[in-house]
């Protein structure tokens, strides 16, 4: 494949897309999947005339109303059904094929939710269908690829990641262009380039919709980032529990072999690379990359001490790149924009955008991409829609378990690494859960304590044993039978745990508690007291 017969394959599908008089995307990711909305496509499918093309796409955002349908007529009237039901098919053929009125729920356009956004790794999702190349192509797919093996050489890849400023989406925050550097200096005969997808937070769904709705651009970033470094090989490391993300991996995976975007001598140059999938069996450690790589391996997930780090000795003792889903999402619009255009995008410390998945008490639930620097306040009650039933604001946790509690004084804050680390908590994979005036933040903090003690490897003491004793102090407290003595106990088990845990998983376990401590210490007080007031004889 070269780019002559890539742009050929571009305005072919691109005059076969715009060969029709009205144009009905039906979302198939798996929130509204799981309502049925595959049953409503077929139906669309057959009901329709052949001047009205019926596509299933991926993620349109909005999932708290969902089955969504956009339908638009004469190229220019664009409408976003909600909540559409198999029975609403007669009367979407009379509005799109009859020009009828449809009485039907409509979403807004023009509301917060869609037009506050700014996309980039979601550009795709909920436009093209990702079963077919051909969409994925139109929409400037693969373009990157070609334009990097014909004309940049690995090291001008590497400074463009470089100028970009891209840091890993993955929680760590490190900068992108610096690991790829690393890999790309490492001296080997055999490396590798690892996608992460194994999304374990609670309330996280950012790279499941991702690989859902746009599965050919996490494997076009991959053969980028292999280019790159020297990798000849890559794994895409997904859990389990994703099924239908595999699914249409697996089908991507196919599709791009059979188009020449992975094999051997793509694009006629020396450059071979294969992509397989490798299922994980659900184990929140295996996030943290060396236990990830022991995984792949065969071996039990459990981290190993760092150095050496993956990028030196990784899978099999080999220099080996690992990069999440939302950050192979951005590398092909970086090569094709410019690394340049990309750090004009947010911050000075984060540059681009930022995918969060939307959970909780928040009256839009669903996906959304905002620059870096967006107010905290504008995500939750401008785009969010503001906690719902009249209710209070009283806390967002980001960054999962790993994560903190932010209170609504400081939701002013700009979204960025540096500020939800100063603000005791961590961005994380992009995980926001909304808590509302009933939440109670010592349950809250169990709750991810818990998560954590169930999730440990085991490996090392601190976070085996650390983390069960604080979940039990965590439990007697909640339940009102905890002392000041647990409290100061509960403190000092923080910062040992966080202090000399070997991974990611417990060094960062402690980080709910001590924000719930910092922010909300009177909820725990008010309990400890209720328990140590004396009894008065009667």
């Amino acid at each position: 494949m070269n780019l002559d017969e890539l742009n050929e394959i571009k305005e072919k599908q691109k005059k076969y897309n715009q060969s029709f008089d009205s144009y009905i995307k039906v979302c198939v990711a798996a929130s509204c999947k799981s309502l049925k909305s595959d049953q409503i496509k077929d139906a669309m499918r057959e009901k329709m005339d052949e001047k009205c093309q019926v596509k299933g796409v991926g993620c349109l955002g909005l999932c708290s109303k969902g089955p969504l349908v956009s339908v638009t007529v004469d190229t220019n009237k664009q409408i976003l059904y909600e909540s559409v039901k198999a029975e609403d098919v007669e009367t979407l053929f009379n509005a799109t094929c009859k020009k009828e009125a449809a009485k039907l729920p409509q979403c807004s356009l023009d509301q917060p939710f869609f037009k506050h956004q700014q996309k980039i790794v979601l550009e795709n999702s909920g436009e093209i269908d990702p079963e077919v190349i051909e969409d994925y192509i139109e929409k400037d797919g693969y373009q990157a690829l070609l334009k990097v093996l014909n004309e940049y050489g690995p090291e001008e890849v590497v400074r463009e990641m470089m100028d970009s400023g891209l840091r890993g989406r993955g929680g760590g925050g490190y900068p992108t262009g610096l690991k790829w550097a690393t890999v790309n200096k490492a001296r080997s005969d055999l490396k590798y380039v690892i996608c992460n997808a194994d999304e374990g937070d609670p309330g996280a769904f950012m790279d499941r919709a991702v690989l859902e709705s746009d599965p050919h651009r996490i494997i076009e970033g991959m053969a980028i980032a292999a280019y790159a470094v020297g990798a000849s090989r890559g794994y895409i490391y997904v859990r389990a529990e994703y099924p239908l993300a595999i699914e249409r991996l697996k089908r991507a995976i196919r599709k791009a072999r059979s188009k020449g975007f992975l094999g051997q001598n793509i694009s006629g140059t020396s450059f071979n690379f294969e992509v397989d999938i490798r299922l994980g069996a659900g184990a929140f450690v295996c996030g943290e990359e060396t236990a990830l790589i022991a995984s792949i391996e065969g071996k039990r997930g459990q981290p190993t001490p760092r150095p050496p780090y993956p990028a030196e000795v990784g899978l099999w003792g080999k220099p080996t790149l690992i990069n999440n889903v939302e950050t192979f999402a951005n590398i092909a619009p970086i090569l094709r924009k410019g690394g340049a255009w990309y750090a004009s995008i947010g911050t000075e410390k984060s540059k681009g955008t930022k995918v969060f998945a939307l959970a909780g008490k928040i009256e839009n639930t669903g996906l959304i991409e905002v620059p870096m620097g967006f107010k905290l306040r504008d995500i939750i009650f401008d785009i969010g829609g503001g906690v719902p039933e009249g209710l209070k604001f009283k806390a967002v946790q980001t960054g999962g378990p790993s994560g903190g509690c932010i209170p609504e004084d400081l939701l002013d804050l700009h979204v960025s690494y540096e500020s939800l680390r100063e603000a005791g908590s961590i961005m994380g994979s992009g995980g926001m859960i909304i808590m509302d005036e009933t939440s109670k933040m010592v349950e809250v903090a169990r709750y991810f304590m818990e998560f954590c003690k169930s999730e440990s490897c085991g490996k090392c003491t601190p976070c085996r044993v650390g983390t069960v004793h604080m979940h039990d102090i965590l439990d007697r407290i909640a339940k009102g039978t905890g002392t000041e003595a647990d409290l100061s106990l509960l403190e000092e088990l923080c910062d040992m745990v966080g202090q000399t845990s070997l991974c990611g998983l417990g060094q960062t376990a402690p980080n709910p508690v001590l924000s719930t401590l910092k922010y909300f210490r009177h909820e725990y007080d008010n309990l400890i007291q209720k328990q140590e007031q004396p009894q008065v004889n009667q």
